[in-house]
């Protein structure tokens, strides 16, 4: 191995450390608990470290945003690839989208709610947000309808998840209703 690959393999792995411990801290205490000078104290490297990887934390919000956005894709396509016909595996989708908004709050604040710089639905759109979005397609272009734009009616939905997950994870809907809003959501808006 040479020099430069070591070097170029240390300095991903103290990138991932970086996006780990960020996503950490704000998992356990928000995203305001978020600082350079915590996060150097963290991965026991000085302040200047972090800034050669990210230029402050908007670059970091966006790093965890896009790691975010593939997991999310993996837990899609897995829970909707063990489901057997287009209702099923629309509900799959709805709520493992749901249940990873729920779990996951800190990275989906990212992904969503934060500003990581990423563009969405531009030509210079990273790849891990296109992805995302591709896995939410690959099942919900089967339902749209007959006229309706696939991807439109993906926006649509996807719009109707982001709405049920924000509101839920505010304490704005009763938490008792959660498997009676994704019936509804897909009785009403999938064609079956």
């Amino acid at each position: 191995m040479s020099v430069q690959e070591r070097k170029r393999r240390e300095r991903a792995e103290r990138e991932r450390l970086i996006v780990a411990t960020a996503r950490d801290i704000a998992e356990r205490q928000g995203w305001d608990a978020v600082t350079t000078r915590r996060l150097a104290e963290r991965i026991e490297y000085s302040q200047p470290v972090l800034y050669s990887h990210f230029r402050g934390k908007r670059e970091i919000i966006g790093a965890v945003a896009l790691q975010g956005a593939a997991e999310m894709a993996v837990a899609l396509r897995a829970a909707t690839s063990a489901a057997d016909g287009p209702r099923t595996r629309v509900t799959a989708l709805a709520r493992t989208y749901l249940a990873f908004a729920a779990d996951n709050s800190a990275v989906y604040d990212a992904m969503f709610e934060l500003d990581g710089g990423l563009a969405f639905a531009e030509a210079d759109t990273p790849q891990p947000l296109k992805d995302a979005f591709a896995a939410l397609l690959e099942t919900l272009g089967e339902v749209a309808g007959d006229g309706v734009h696939p991807g439109l009616f993906t926006e649509v939905f996807w719009a109707a998840l982001h709405g049920l997950a924000t509101l839920t994870r505010a304490g704005r809907l009763p938490p008792g209703d959660a498997k009676s809003r994704v019936e509804l959501l897909v009785d009403r808006l999938a064609v079956l």
